[in-house]
């Protein structure tokens, strides 16, 4: 999968810089499948050899995570046929891939039997549910991200380049200009429609570990570590989602926002788990 993926990240980056290359668009596609479905058929393995769902510890939710990340990748591509998705998210996949393949310890790779608390059907809801919202968090804040890079260059460019000699507007930078505006609202669209679907999956997934949470300890919420931070992750994108609501709050500042939230998913998936504290703590399990 790491040899697909960094094919596909090569692929991705050309695709935009030559776009009249319309084989490469098909190519990026195609690979993004097959990259899918070998990471579908090794959860599936894993899953009918252990004999639980893949989400025990780290290695398999990394895994999963990239599952996830591909999978919405590929439905969000049939309906925008925007490359420049899988041009930001591929990387990440390739991020989380690499660090489960090559970072971590053989022992942390290999499954082993499930601890009491974790032998429940919570497991693969719960889990999977919060895997699928932070991949689909994760590549929102993403093209947020992306979004104020461009707004930067746009603004600069208008600085530099809003009169030619004369004092006149240029009709060529006119219409790039124009063309930028429409894609800045397109990826800022983009981005506010991903996150709100992410927002309710990490509600349910929330929800639903307080519930297992209750069964195993008994106790809806005890504010371990990863609660905590789970609740914080909800918190910054809450309010990214309302201040969308805000005439007074569009463009940049929700995109602050979204961008911050990028970093807050990573310390609450992975950043937590570190260190090893906390009831979350099951062979790093997330």
């Amino acid at each position: 999968s790491f040899a697909l993926l960094l094919s596909n990240l090569i692929i991705y980056w050309v695709n935009i810089a030559f776009k009249k290359i319309k084989i490469l668009s098909k190519l990026g596609t195609i690979f993004n499948i097959i990259i899918n479905l070998s990471l579908s058929i090794s959860l599936i393995l894993r899953w009918i050899y252990n004999g639980y769902f893949p989400l025990s510890n780290l290695y398999e939710s990394l895994i999963f995570l990239t599952w996830g990340l591909t999978f919405i990748q590929i439905i969000l591509e049939q309906k925008n046929n925007n490359k420049l998705i899988g041009a930001i998210s591929t990387p990440i996949g390739l991020f989380t891939v690499g660090f489960a393949s090559l970072a971590l310890p053989l022992d942390m790779k290999e499954a082993s039997p499930l601890v009491p608390a974790l032998r429940s059907n919570w497991l693969m809801m719960h889990v999977s549910i919060m895997m699928l919202s932070y991949a689909t968090l994760i590549l929102g804040s993403l093209l947020s991200i992306l979004f104020l890079i461009l707004y930067k260059i746009r603004y600069r460019n208008l600085n530099q380049n809003l009169y030619n000699k004369r004092n006149t507007i240029s009709s060529n930078y006119l219409i790039q200009k124009f063309n930028r505006i429409g894609l800045l609202e397109s990826i800022d669209n983009l981005s506010y429609r991903i996150i709100g679907l992410g927002f309710p999956l990490l509600t349910i997934g929330i929800i639903a570990g307080a519930v297992w949470a209750n069964e195993a300890w008994g106790s809806y919420w005890s504010w371990d570590p990863k609660e905590t931070w789970a609740l914080i992750t909800w918190l910054v994108f809450a309010a990214y989602l309302h201040s969308r609501i805000n005439q007074s709050w569009q463009g940049k500042k929700p995109a602050i926002l979204a961008s911050i939230g990028f970093i807050i998913v990573w310390v609450c998936y992975l950043g937590v788990n570190f260190l090893g504290q906390g009831l979350h703590s099951y062979g790093w399990f997330l």
